[in-house]
């Protein structure tokens, strides 16, 4: 069996076959730590932060990181530079983060909240979910922490939402709207998919899953009546009756204002344009004004032009 893929073939593999890798971690006040875990992402020349996403009221930042996957002479992975990135990345935010002593206002399971796998140009969702799952085992095993698979990597499809709610994840327990803390017993009412049932109060728990792209939209309201940005935010979703695709949630974001942070599921179908004017229409109703929503990352196409000038650069070195 030809485990080695040739010169040619790997040149290739590196501009088609494709994984964006979004890792979620609670933190973003910690700038010491935040280093630390961007020195990890830039271990491996071969893996690119593309991007990062950082919010202070949420205390909760996003790192869009982009490689490649090659293949045996059975199609089956053998490697991704994104293995030991990633690995590098979870070990730095578990030593430096420690679940206990974090608040925000955006919900959060773990240190390592969640990592989401998408295919990008040529790769496929069944890769993605493949590799999906050789990350959850690494990561359970080396850091001891439970792992809950989703959507494409799940046995059965089982979608992020309904784990998270299962786990009591919507529930602010401070402040009626704030996560701080850990407060969840040690042993997990849910089985994970991966990993031990004994929680590790510092780390948490991680969920781990892959899927079709997805959009993060969010939309600021000028009001501090979170009541008011929760009932918008249900109407606007499809779990309330709203826009098919489309979860929100409405959160606290600063002393001042609230948000409505959208998950758009299939933005091909239903995308921000809808959602914004939709939440327009519900805040009018409610005499509350709304700022235009923004992307908290670049759109698939943007992330791979981004990826290959890196790489290319790189390679002509």
């Amino acid at each position: 069996m030809d485990l080695n893929p040739s010169h040619k073939d790997m040149k290739s593999t590196k501009k088609s076959i494709l994984l964006c890798c979004k890792l979620f971690v609670s933190e973003s006040r910690n700038h010491t730590a935040l280093d630390s875990i961007e020195r990890a992402a830039r271990l491996d020349g071969e893996t690119v932060l593309v991007n990062k996403f950082e919010d202070s009221a949420y205390n909760r930042i996003c790192y869009t990181l982009v490689s490649y996957i090659a293949h045996d002479s059975t199609e089956n992975i053998i490697y991704s530079p994104l293995q030991r990135t990633l690995q590098s990345m979870v070990e730095a935010a578990y030593e430096a983060i420690n679940l206990e002593l974090h608040s925000g206002a955006h919900p959060r399971l773990g240190v390592v909240d969640d990592i989401v796998f998408h295919p990008l140009a040529q790769a496929s969702l069944d890769e993605a979910a493949s590799f999906a799952k050789m990350a959850a085992a690494d990561i359970a095993n080396k850091f001891q922490v439970p792992v809950f698979l989703y959507d494409a990597a799940h046995p059965m499809g089982k979608p992020l939402d309904v784990i998270r709610r299962a786990l009591g994840y919507f529930h602010p327990n401070f402040m009626g709207n704030q996560w701080s803390g850990w407060d969840m017993p040690e042993v997990l009412p849910e089985k994970p998919d991966v990993g031990p049932t004994m929680v590790s109060r510092a780390r948490g728990i991680v969920m781990i899953g892959a899927r079709p792209w997805v959009s993060m939209y969010n939309i600021p309201m000028v009001s501090k009546d979170i009541s008011a940005t929760r009932r918008i935010a249900r109407k606007v979703s499809a779990r309330g009756g709203g826009l098919p695709t489309v979860q929100t949630l409405g959160l606290f974001h600063g002393e001042d204002s609230t948000e409505i942070a959208c998950m758009l599921l299939e933005p091909n179908r239903v995308g921000a344009e809808q959602v914004q004017h939709q939440v327009e229409m519900l805040a009018a109703q409610e005499g509350l004004h709304v700022e235009a929503g923004y992307f908290t990352d670049f759109s698939p196409d943007m992330i791979i032009e981004k990826y290959l000038k890196l790489i290319s650069g790189d390679e002509s070195h």
